[in-house]
């Protein structure tokens, strides 16, 4: 098994790269995610994941080691092949894949293109012990935190706010202080919108 990869990054596309290692170049199908982080055309390592099939050999790349943990989470899950799992990773950051399925968060996880409610309900049955025990999260935090999210995110609708734009406000506020109150998540959001 090929665990990680280190070259100089020869092509960069929003979708696969191709690193140079010791004059062979190796194509890596990544996420946006990988691809925000990627520098240009220097020598970087990439973490990676080989799937064998009958008839072909696939390298997926992941600029950090956990994002790649969450994908072989996700492909473990019947029903997500790693063009989904990967279709997640860059519609939604790591961090709010763990975050969704450790709150049981259905609706973020069947935002992802691809993925209806059976699908994310099996990733939640399937993953939720897992993640919550592989990144000791307590549920209890994490649904908590969760509700101070979804309260702030209606009442910035209610007020008229766009939710989309709202969402990335409220985010951006819980990144900071992820224990923040209701009422001061909605102060430091409406300074951000």
């Amino acid at each position: 098994m090929i665990t990680h990869l280190r070259g100089k990054l020869v092509e960069k596309n929003p979708t696969d790269v191709v690193i140079e290692c010791n004059g062979v170049g190796y194509l890596l199908h990544i996420s946006l995610h990988t691809y925000s982080l990627l520098p240009e055309g220097e020598v970087l390592q990439l973490y990676t994941h080989l799937q064998v099939k009958e008839d072909s050999h696939t390298l997926y790349g992941f600029y950090q080691k956990g994002e790649r943990e969450i994908f072989r989470l996700l492909i473990s899950v019947s029903g997500i092949g790693a063009s989904i799992a990967r279709t997640m990773l860059s519609s939604l950051h790591p961090d709010q894949v763990k975050d969704a399925i450790a709150s049981s968060d259905v609706a973020t996880i069947q935002s992802v293109k691809g993925i209806g409610a059976k699908t994310a309900q099996r990733v939640i049955i399937d993953l939720k012990d897992k993640i919550l025990k592989v990144y000791n999260l307590d549920e209890v935090s994490v649904s908590q935190s969760n509700t101070n999210k979804d309260e702030a995110l209606s009442a910035l609708e209610t007020l008229g706010f766009n939710r989309k734009l709202a969402e990335k406000a409220v985010d951006r506020v819980l990144k900071e202080a992820p224990q923040e109150t209701v009422e001061n998540i909605i102060k430091q959001a409406l300074k951000k919108l």
